[in-house]
């Protein structure tokens, strides 16, 4: 598996984009100060940390089905592999081959396998073709490049996605220290000195 991750590229990103999926990109807050000081902000550190959390959420939640989307392709591909592989063995046999295959749970069957040129794949919601083993060879390649290219997009797009929710994190500490901070100064005026 690692050899054909190696040999396929990913695809390029468009010039402004930075995330396949077009996770939106959390900006760094440089100077809380006057950021906290424009109007929609009007001051309000508990109005910004709740902008903040929920930008935190959503991120959480693309991270979430992007992990989920990364397991099933890590899944697929082998499974590809396996499926070349037996179609190698379906063009190199020659004689009957004795074989067992998986009736149902727990119950196996043996058969006697005539050498084929053929061969059946499953395209999914219950549909199953059959193929020549050369189209079956080459549609089984093009799902292995297909699913090898989106899993990498899927990686970086969680590497992208991972520095966003750093930087949502950082931004909302630093919204929440310039209230306390914001808080200490206002009790500090209103505490008469003796």
């Amino acid at each position: 598996m690692t050899g054909i991750m190696d040999t396929i590229e990913m695809p390029k990103l468009a010039e402004n984009q930075k995330s396949f999926a077009g996770i939106p990109e959390a900006v760094f807050l440089e100077e809380i100060d006057t950021f906290m000081a424009q109007p929609e902000n009007e001051d309000n550190c508990e109005k910004v940390l709740q902008r903040l959390d929920e930008q935190h959420s959503k991120y959480r939640f693309m991270a979430f089905n992007l992990e989920a989307r990364r397991r099933k392709l890590k899944s697929q591909i082998p499974d590809l592999q396996r499926s070349l592989e037996m179609i190698n063995v379906l063009r190199e046999e020659k004689e009957e081959r004795e074989t067992q295959f998986l009736l149902s749970d727990q119950v196996f069957i043996k058969t006697l396998v005539p050498p084929t040129q053929t061969v059946c794949l499953w395209l999914g919601a219950s549909v199953m073709l059959e193929y020549p083993l050369d189209e079956a060879e080459e549609l089984l390649k093009q799902n292995m490049s297909s699913a090898v290219v989106n899993l990498k997009t899927v990686e970086h797009d969680q590497d992208f996605l991972r520095d966003q929710l750093t930087t949502t994190e950082v931004n909302m500490a630093r919204v929440y220290n310039w209230g306390v901070k914001k808080r200490q100064a206002a009790a500090k005026t209103s505490t008469p000195s003796s």
